[in-house]
């Protein structure tokens, strides 16, 4: 029998254009497939998509399930108001952008009892959904040692020595299987085979997939259903592979509200943060009339994504596109120009963060910081402003955000700390754990980290979570980054914030240096664990030094240690304000 070779090379070697089986699943099916009440599931913040239809599908049944995110933000908490969610395993409850704030919808829940909130930091979280991928029992952590989530989840962390003899104690996360993850992604071919692109403002890619592969099933959202050719020709970009995926769905501006940004792939279109949505949301559920409007009109009127498209507009969905290319933050810029306001009158909050940016900068030149890890809010105004003065003085120094983005150059216009603007400018997109597993807390650590507090007390300790029966916001990476070799507190001073023992510790001031308050500057001295006031800023009413001091110690919850000699410190100038004003109009 004659043998065709060429036959048998293209039988065996030729390649379809889509290889395994077909796993597309219209959202609602795959959903009604896949969800179950009871579960354990775990929850990509970009998944708002899938979110607004298992809110569709559950609603007034109470499921019980046990909600698995590094952060449950914003539009997310719908989850918890329609009573859908008996547990929260997380780092962080609140809304996000424009500016970060405790959630109505959490706190009533919180106060009411109806929901349970196991809190974490960013990275534990990660790692304990990591052990759980890796099959391990637990992972080793350095973080949330000394803080009261070390008392709260003592069934699922621990502490030992270290067994090869460095006499140091090592913390120890047990690991975490959800029964189901839900991803969105930007692609997907018909197998599952998924892309995930790294360029995240908000939050770290590395807990979306360490989440979906600790779990027992994945449902996969995305943006474009792909050939597998084109899987291959992206290969470098593929995170999640297709035997772990039990379904694709085709969700367009899945992620709405929030942004979804594109790095490597140019056929991809970008989105940006929907603020003026997320602003009529937090409006909403300031009550529940308001917010069974919101959800009537956003969720259960649209049936699908298709009609909550139609809902959102064309023109809408096209100027959010627009936001997110590199140079969108230059659009309009002679309006936004002649908006930051030129008065020479300064508020204490911009007193503060100018005079933090200071602060800050002094302390990465005395100290040879290379790196500074930007917290939220006032923070991160005043780490933007001192990386724009080092800059100037030629110092190189890296700014970085925990959800992965290093080396990014603060753009103006947008004060919102994880502005989609800055994710072009930067140098490195990488994810939680080495943002704060190496870079921040590692061996070779140079980092400075610069966060705000809720509740600060005498010895730094901060509080960001809990005080008496109301929830704040959470640990997020504040815990981790707070392993920095040096931390920097900016926070605004009163005797409610300013307290001489926090309720809850969401992380030890063994590493804070310094504290920049609206009224002046605290520092710890050598062998002393308590903040020591050493200046003070001006007070346009009050005429004497004394007078200004006991204001600072009316304003405080505990007994001020004053230095020998406090001084004053130089007001703001006009060009620090303007900058400043840049980030804010």
């Amino acid at each position: 029998m004659e043998i065709n070779i060429k036959n048998i090379i293209q039988q065996n070697f030729d390649l379809q254009e889509n290889e395994g089986a077909d796993k597309v699943l219209p959202l609602a099916e795959a959903v009604k497939r896949a969800v179950k009440p009871g579960m354990k599931i775990h929850m990509a913040m970009e998944a708002n998509g899938t979110a607004n239809e298992i809110i569709r599908q559950f609603n007034k049944t109470a499921p019980g399930f046990t909600l698995i995110m590094p952060g449950v933000i914003g539009v997310l908490l719908n989850l918890v108001y329609c009573g859908l969610i008996k547990k929260i395993i997380t780092s962080n409850c609140s809304f996000l952008a424009p500016s970060i704030a405790p959630s109505g919808i959490l706190q009533r829940a919180y106060k009411e009892k109806s929901v349970i909130i196991e809190d974490w930091s960013l990275c534990t979280i990660t790692q304990r959904l990591m052990a759980g991928a890796l099959g391990l029992p637990f992972m080793p952590t350095g973080s949330i040692a000394g803080s009261t989530m070390e008392q709260e989840n003592i069934q699922t962390f621990k502490k030992i020595k270290d067994p090869f003899g460095s006499g140091r104690d090592t913390g120890l996360v047990k690991a975490l299987n959800p029964d189901l993850s839900i991803i969105h992604a930007w692609a997907a071919d018909p197998h599952g085979n998924t892309i995930i692109s790294p360029a995240s403002p908000s939050v770290s890619w590395d807990s979306n997939l360490w989440g979906a592969k600790a779990s027992k099933k994945v449902l996969v959202s995305v943006e474009k259903i792909v050939t597998t050719d084109f899987i291959r020709n992206h290969s470098a970009l593929v995170k999640l592979p297709g035997h772990m995926v039990e379904s694709v769905s085709l969700v367009p501006f899945g992620a709405h509200p929030v942004s979804f940004i594109s790095q490597g792939i140019e056929s991809f279109s970008s989105y940006g943060d929907d603020y003026d949505f997320m602003k009529e949301h937090k409006k909403a559920v300031k009550a529940p009339e308001l917010m069974d409007k919101w959800l009537e009109k956003w969720i259960f009127k649209p049936r699908r994504q298709t009609e909550y498209l139609k809902k959102i507009g064309v023109d809408k969905i096209e100027y959010l596109e627009k936001k997110s290319e590199k140079n969108a933050w230059k659009k309009n810029q002679e309006k936004k120009l002649r908006n930051i306001s030129a008065t020479d009158k300064v508020t204490d909050q911009e007193a503060m963060v100018i005079i933090a940016s200071r602060t800050i900068k002094e302390q990465i030149i005395k100290n040879s910081r290379k790196v500074m890890l930007a917290g939220a809010g006032v923070a991160s105004l005043a780490s933007w402003l001192a990386y724009y003065k080092l800059k100037k003085e030629n110092y190189d120094v890296e700014i970085m955000s925990g959800s992965g983005i290093l080396g990014y150059a603060p753009r103006p216009f947008d004060s919102f700390f994880a502005s989609i603007h800055n994710i072009p400018y930067c140098k490195m997109l990488t994810d939680t754990l080495d943002i704060y597993g190496v870079i921040v807390g590692g061996a070779n650590s140079a980092a400075l980290s610069v966060l705000g507090a809720g509740q600060i007390d005498k010895q730094g300790n901060v509080n960001s979570t809990k005080i008496g029966g109301s929830y704040i916001t959470g640990s997020g990476g504040s815990n981790d980054a707070a392993n920095a070799r040096e931390v920097v507190i900016v926070a605004e001073q009163s005797k409610k914030r300013f307290v001489d023992k926090v309720p809850y510790i969401t992380f030890s001031g063994n590493r804070v240096t310094t504290l920049v308050s609206s009224m002046g500057i605290y520092k710890k001295e050598k062998n002393n664990d308590e903040f020591i006031l050493t200046e003070y800023f001006p007070d346009p009413f009050l005429s004497s030094r004394d007078e200004i001091i006991n204001k600072i110690k009316n304003n405080c919850g505990w007994e001020i240690k004053i230095a020998e000699n406090p001084t004053q410190t130089a007001p703001p100038s006009m060009e620090e304000l303007l900058l400043m004003r840049s980030f804010t109009v």
